[in-house]
């Protein structure tokens, strides 16, 4: 098991597991979740900010009994290190997604294929890492999330996105997470939730990378993550398999501008709408979400 608080770990019963992943700035541990039947056709889960493979502990709790489910969290992010001397930028957290895989996903495919959930930044990320692998992709979940350039970005993560000020906001103040659990949900959510999602980000050094998340959203060419979104950008139409592009339409971060982008992008996807949920749609519509993910992954 891993050493979260008692209250915590009955939220998010899981075995921890770390990958060593290497940067020019040292060594250090990837947490990730991996559960279910070893043998089966794994799903991955990818995560953005500022959540951590918490948010998918439903769908876990699901789909475990019967697949492989593999959530990570990200460097910095949930239960992994939290260097604050590292790029965290998108081409690295692509990386290291991608050198997990190598290292448990690929050799116990047998020529099975995987299927992706992806929502925030993780769409960016976890795209990328399908764009590498698109021979073994089977399907798509999308849900709340971008993996191209836009012009659009709410004030509200404009200010967190400033160089001196949302640093200060968001690393001082937690004017990130702790916003987003009362922000991010229609529905209020309860203490423990509320502890669970917070946790990892309890203190100055250890919201390093939700304010770097912030910080590494491309606006404009210049900014160097910006070739590498747009890189993905121009080959998402070359990802095989279908496509299930679930939304919560109450979200405003990803609006439904996004949404529409994606439909442009696969018109041929599955797609819902739910009216009522925000942008932590797993948490407004429980029921909902897990019940037609695993509708749309049979």
């Amino acid at each position: 098991m891993n050493n979260l608080p008692h209250d915590v770990q009955t939220e998010y019963p899981f075995s921890s597991k770390y990958f060593s992943v290497k940067s020019p700035y040292g060594q250090y541990k990837l947490h990730y979740i991996d559960e279910g039947p070893e043998n089966t056709p794994p799903i991955i889960m990818v995560h953005g900010n500022p959540t951590w493979s918490f948010f998918y502990r439903h769908l876990i709790k699901k789909f475990s009994l019967t697949r492989r489910v593999i959530a990570i969290d990200h460097i910095g992010c949930g239960l992994s290190d939290k260097p604050q001397q590292y790029n965290y930028n998108l081409e690295g957290h692509i990386n290291n997604l991608d050198h997990l895989f190598n290292h448990i996903v690929d050799p116990k495919l047998n020529g099975q294929k995987f299927d992706l959930i992806v929502h925030d930044w993780g769409g960016a990320i976890g795209m990328g890492l399908a764009l590498r692998h698109k021979e073994k992709l089977r399907r798509t979940v999308i849900m709340n999330t971008a993996a191209f350039t836009d012009e659009k970005i709410p004030k509200r993560i404009a200010i967190c996105k400033m160089p001196i000020i949302g640093e200060r906001l968001v690393r001082h103040f937690n004017a990130f997470a702790w916003p987003a659990t009362f922000m991010a949900t229609q529905r209020p959510l309860n203490k423990l939730v509320k502890k669970g999602y917070l946790l990892p980000y309890n203190n100055y050094q250890n919201r390093i990378a939700t304010s770097r998340f912030v910080r590494d959203i491309p606006m404009k060419e210049n900014h160097p993550s910006w070739n590498t979104l747009k890189s993905i950008e121009g080959k998402l139409s070359e990802l095989p398999g279908d496509k299930f592009i679930l939304w919560g339409r109450r979200d405003f971060c990803f609006s439904p501008h996004f949404y529409k982008r994606w439909c442009n992008i696969y018109p041929n996807a599955k797609k819902m709408i739910l009216a009522d949920a925000g942008h932590y749609l797993l948490e407004d519509e429980p029921e909902v979400t897990t019940k037609s993910i695993a509708e749309f992954l049979q």
